[in-house]
Parts: C-alpha cells; structure tokens; sequence
C-alpha cells in the first residue's frame, strides 16, 4: 500500500526509545512463510473456487437424471456458489473467535461431506440441502481465511500475492472441468461427486498451513504504530488489530487481565482441594474443565464484541458511503461472470458447436485466461505510478461489454474471442480485497471483505436462475446477458459517483529504506 514501518513490518521493543532502537525487518511479513499461505490460497481457490466455476458438466447431469426445468436445477449450482459468499458475515465471527486456521479446517470437513452426500441425492430438492447449503457453507468457511490471511502476511506487494493465489481459480476451473467431465463419463455423475469430497478432504490440509502469525510480531506492528505519521499510524494499529483478532488472540488488556484473574481464583482453589487424595484427581479434572470453559467464555465475548462493533457499532462499517456503494456494485456484479460458466455449455449446444468445444471447451477458454488476467493486473496494479482503483474501474467497464456482446456472437471463433477477454477481464476479481482494504483499512478487512462477497454470493445465487428462468419463457439467453449487463453497469455507475473513492491517491510501493 502506501509506504510505511507497517508495509516493511518493523520489529520495536520499547516505544519510548523507538527513534534509537535498530530496525529489524519482520521476516513472516512478505517472505518466509508468508509464501506458503499464498500456496495454500491457491489451492483453496482450486478446490473450492475452480469446482464451483465447473460445475455446468454437472448441471448437464443433473437436468438429464431429474427431467426438472433449467430454472430449478440451476439452483444447485447457485445455492453453493452463493452461500459460500454469502455466509462471509458470518464466518467474520468464526474467525474472530477461533481463528483463520481452525474456522478453515472445520470448512474443509463440511464441504467433503457435503459432495459426499450429493451422491446419493434422489430428487433437485435433496441437492439444495446437501451440495447447495452444507458443501455451500463449507466452502464459505475455507475461502474467507484464504484471502484474509494472504492480506495478514504481505504488506508490499499485496496486489500481487492475491493475484498469485486467486490465479487458482483459473486453474481449478480448466482442471476440475476436466476431471469431472472424465469422472462422469467413466463412473457416472454420482461416483464423480463421491471421488471430488474425498479430495476436496484436501482443504484440511490447506488450513493446516494457515499459520496465525505470532503475537510478538503483532506486538512490534502495534509498538512501531506510535511513532508514524497519522495516516500510516492508523493504518498500521488497523493491520495490528486485525491480525490479532483473525487469529482468536485477546488483544486488550481489560480481557487480558480478566483472564488473569480468572486463572489465579482457579490456581489458588487448587491447593485446598488436594488436600484429600481420593479427590484430588476429580479436583484437578474438575479445575481444568472450568479454566478451558472461562478462556473459551473469554475468547467469544471478546470475538462476537468486534464483530458485532464492526456492523452495528459506532463505527459501523456502513457509515462508509463509498463502502456503500462497493457493496451495491458487488450485488450486481458477480452474477455476470457466473452466468456464463453454468450456461455456456447449453448455448453451445443450441447453436451446434459441440463439436468444436468439445476439443477445447469455452470455459476452459474463460479459465486460462482469467488466470494470466489475475497475475498481470496485479502486476500493473503494485506500479508505483498506477492507481488500483483505476485499473480495477477498466477491467469492469471491459467485462460488461463482453457480456452485452456475447448473445451477438454464434461462430465458435467470435465466442473464443469473448470468452478470453472475459476471462482476462475478470481478472480483477484479485484487485478486490485490495480495493476494499483502501477503503475501510486493514483493520476492518475480514469483516468488509466478508460483506463484500456475501454480496457478491447473493449475485451469484439470482443470476443462474433468472438466466433459467427466462429461457424457460423466451427460450434464448440472450435476454439473461443483456439485463445482467445492464444491471452490472448500474453497478459501476454507482461506484463512479463516489468522488471519495477516485480521490485516493495512487499506491506506493514500500520500501525497506523507510525512515522511521
């Protein structure tokens, strides 16, 4: 972001002697393991992001084996989209109160065995209940503490790092479309969703390496905040604040010192109670019970009081008109680059080009390409001389004219066409949680990144349907595009009204000659 001791991640000791004490760079920040949370970024988008963008092989399953309208099957594949974003709040709370690591692992079991169940589905509806809302909300607590522990650990080339672990989904929807389109045709469609919840058991593993970064480095963040100017000062307590509260680490002192107590009452009890020795094992057993049950009380008050601050509180997040309007844009946003992973294989189908998609399948198109649009808008986005905000405004003005351009093309030719600059486009779907930390700073990164794609998810959830829905009456997407598109651009109309938002200045890159 902006050049300051937060970005290069100082190590202070004493905050009285900050100007005399050597400055020792923080090596979880930007390097060292900070690389390995990347890794397990991407293979979460992989896993999750990358199965979800597939699943049109499945849809086609589903409508053959239930003989159900396009409209209702549709939403299978929208209610685990959309409820993966959409439980982001929501697992904003998770977070604050377990941390990133174990809310991830939880995830990981429950998404498994939401794809496991979906195998023996017997009708539409079962699907809602077991792919759509269990594998939804596993997926939901995975994806939020991938992107949010990515933020936590890079400070100077944040853009790129999410660009790096999001070009996961490129690759996860080429690799999934084809895993699932082989599984299904050598096992059938049950036995494929069956095999994708034993690796999607993977996710665990991808949680594992979230570690939370130590309260030391924590610490020095929030010593070298003292010192900085006013603007880096608030934007380096927001990164010490956040990091703490990810992790489920308390981090001011009225909680520390309650917890004290609560451990010195329960200390001092332990003596009298071992006086007898047939009790004094019932004793101990009974004293660590309640010391776990008073550091969990501890822990969940103190994390449902910052997520409950950051909504309703005083400085609710949404006082923030530009935020405001980031979140209308996202209503409309994602349903248009949905749209066309569920549906491209039936509009294909209608115009005759089986043939030729069935040698390199358009989606696989949108997905290679997303994946070098991710890395190379971050790439310009980290120039010191680039603005964020005006690179993340191009590619959407470019991706809504892709969508309102797409029911003109019917060759396969012209299709490739869109759908690379769709996938290349869409690439700023990386920029997004740089954006939405410029705007509320970090300290307000999981919560607003949460809101931001539970917005999105509820995009997600509506746009297949609807583009269901008014091919059941008309018979051709056609209108599906054309509304989404006009219903995207209300969306960035919003999003240029804002003068706040255009007034931030370009980002800076840091540098670890920063004078303190």
């Amino acid at each position: 972001m902006y050049a300051s001791r937060e970005d290069v991640g100082y190590d202070f000791g004493d905050d009285s002697k900050v100007g005399s004490k050597p400055i020792k760079p923080n090596p979880n920040i930007d390097g060292g393991w900070a690389w390995m949370i990347v890794l397990s970024s991407f293979l979460v988008h992989i896993l999750i992001m990358g199965s979800q963008m597939a699943l049109g092989i499945l849809n086609m399953e589903w409508l053959e084996e239930f003989n159900q309208s396009r409209g209702l099957t549709a939403w299978v594949s929208s209610l685990s989209m959309g409820i993966t974003l959409i439980v982001g709040p929501f697992i904003g709370l998770f977070i604050s109160m377990c941390g990133c690591r174990k809310t991830a692992i939880i995830g990981g079991i429950l998404n498994a065995l939401g794809w496991i169940l979906s195998a023996y589905a017997s009708n539409v509806h079962y699907l809602f209940l077991t792919f759509g809302v269990t594998a939804g909300v596993g997926s939901g607590m995975v994806y939020l503490p991938a992107v949010v522990m990515v933020g936590q650990y890079f400070q100077k080339r944040r853009a790129l790092a999410q660009g790096l672990s999001t070009t996961g989904t490129g690759f996860g929807a080429f690799l999934m479309t084809a895993l699932l389109k082989y599984l299904c045709i050598e096992f059938g469609w049950r036995n494929a969703m069956f095999i994708q919840g034993a690796i999607s058991l993977n996710l665990c593993v991808c949680g594992a390496l979230m570690r939370p970064l130590s309260p030391k480095d924590v610490v020095s963040e929030k010593y070298a905040v003292r010192s900085n100017s006013d603007d880096n000062q608030a934007k380096a307590l927001s990164h010490s604040a956040e990091t703490i509260k990810s992790n489920g680490v308390l981090s001011e002192e009225p909680e520390k010192k309650d917890e004290a107590t609560n451990e010195e009452v329960l200390d001092s009890v332990q003596p009298i109670e071992i006086g007898g020795k047939s009790r004094s094992g019932r004793s101990m057993y009974g004293l660590r019970i309640l010391k776990t049950v008073s550091h969990l009380t501890v822990t969940v008050r103190k994390g449902f009081a910052i997520w409950y601050s950051s909504y309703f509180g005083a400085a609710s997040l949404f006082t923030n008109r530009a935020f405001v309007a980031f979140i209308i844009w996202a209503l409309f946003a994602y349903s248009s680059f949905v749209i066309p992973f569920i549906h491209l294989p039936e509009i294909v189908k209608q115009y005759n080009l089986s043939s030729q998609n069935n040698i390199f399948p358009l989606t696989s198109i949108i997905a290679i390409v997303h994946i070098f649009g991710k890395v190379i808008l971050g790439i310009i986005s980290d120039l010191p001389c680039i603005s964020t905000w005006n690179v993340f405004l191009m590619a959407n003005f470019t991706l809504v004219t892709c969508i309102l351009t797409l029911p003109l093309t019917q060759t396969y030719g012209s299709l490739a066409v869109v759908c690379a600059l769709i996938g290349f486009s869409s690439g700023y779907f990386s920029l997004m949680p740089v954006v939405t930390e410029d705007l509320v700073g970090t300290k307000h990164l999981a919560n607003a990144y949460g809101i931001i794609i539970c917005a999105n998810g509820i995009s997600a959830l509506l746009g297949p349907p609807f583009a269901g829905w008014i091919y059941d009456i008309t018979h051709k997407y056609d209108f599906s595009f054309y509304i989404s598109g006009l219903l995207y651009m209300v969306g960035i109309i919003f999003l240029l009204i804002q003068p706040c938002i255009q007034k931030k200045q370009p980002r800076e890159k840091s540098t670890e000659e920063a004078q303190v």
